[in-house]
């Protein structure tokens, strides 16, 4: 008997085809960048770094972004232990192949790698940083928009989450921290704000928020790593973005658990139509370069 994931997987992708398409290329244009590498594979499906309209926020990342916080926590992630030469490296792969997407976090220790790349060989306004908060308290916070503002060397970051909401109830919990990245954003020290969940009831009330600019949720055909069941968090995601929300994926290839079918992941997410770019951690040069080519022969549904 097929699992209940296997059938929705299966439904999913049947039910996006031929309307998909349209809508997610509406919402998305060109901007090629100058001096990125001519792609080693033709485009005849999704190209990686094509910029596209985060919602109605403004921002326009490139399709796919570079997650630095694999297995991240207490400021550091799989790719700051490997040394800071590594991490250039990447950095320097990712802005030479077209990237211009970044996800940070404070928890991964990655502001200061980005820095360095952006004095180093990076455009600041090429480029989007989207960067997040796993503080509770106001005060905090208004301190750690400051000091990232600093670590990155920056007038503006891009997008700022609260970080990994569980919370059903945060959007009454959390008014003061709200009111903090509101303020920031009046101020011009932010473009966005919104929130990053690891709960399903969380992210559905981010969903419904007006104060959430951007919905950083798990999303994947599989159910790895997520908040609930896929169909139900693809509803949650097309509230959000029916609503003008900029929305984000992460967890495509679910941790790594569903590494081996990533190209049946691909296919269904940037097919949804409601998902506007993703972001997947990489550790080498070799993986983000395969990823890139398999969104290029992706077909469009």
């Amino acid at each position: 008997m097929k699992s209940r994931q296997d059938m929705n997987r299966r439904t999913f992708l049947r039910n996006s085809a031929g309307v998909m398409a349209a809508g997610f290329a509406a919402s998305h244009f060109t901007a090629p960048e100058s001096g990125a590498q001519e792609a080693a594979t033709a485009v005849t499906g999704f190209d990686p770094c094509e910029r596209c309209a985060l919602g109605s926020t403004g921002v326009h990342p490139t399709r796919l972004g570079m997650g630095t916080g694999i297995n991240g926590w207490n400021n550091q992630s799989a790719l700051t232990r490997k040394g800071n030469d590594a991490f250039m490296n990447l950095l320097r792969y990712s802005y030479d192949n077209g990237m211009r997407y970044y996800d940070l976090a404070d928890v991964y220790g990655s502001h200061s790698y980005l820095k360095e790349a952006m004095d180093d060989f990076m455009d600041r306004d090429e480029v989007t940083i989207i960067t997040k908060s796993f503080t509770r308290d106001a005060d905090e916070l208004a301190a750690d928009i400051e000091r990232y503002r600093q670590e990155l060397n920056t007038d503006y970051i891009d997008g700022v989450l609260l970080h990994c909401l569980t919370d059903p109830d945060w959007t009454e919990n959390m008014k003061d921290c709200m009111d903090v990245l509101s303020d920031a954003q009046a101020k011009g020290w932010i473009k966005a704000k919104g929130v990053s969940c690891h709960n399903f009831d969380a992210m559905a009330a981010g969903a419904e928020s007006p104060w959430v600019d951007i919905l950083l949720a798990r999303i994947n055909p599989f159910g790895a790593h997520m908040d609930g069941p896929t169909e139900d968090v693809v509803q949650v995601l097309r509230t959000a973005h029916d609503s003008g929300k900029g929305v984000l994926g992460m967890k495509i290839l679910g941790e790594g658990s569903i590494a081996d079918r990533k190209e049946e992941s691909l296919e269904f997410v940037l097919n949804l139509g409601c998902v506007d770019a993703m972001t997947i951690g990489f550790l080498n040069p070799e993986d983000m370069g395969e990823i890139m080519d398999l969104m290029r022969k992706t077909p469009v549904a």
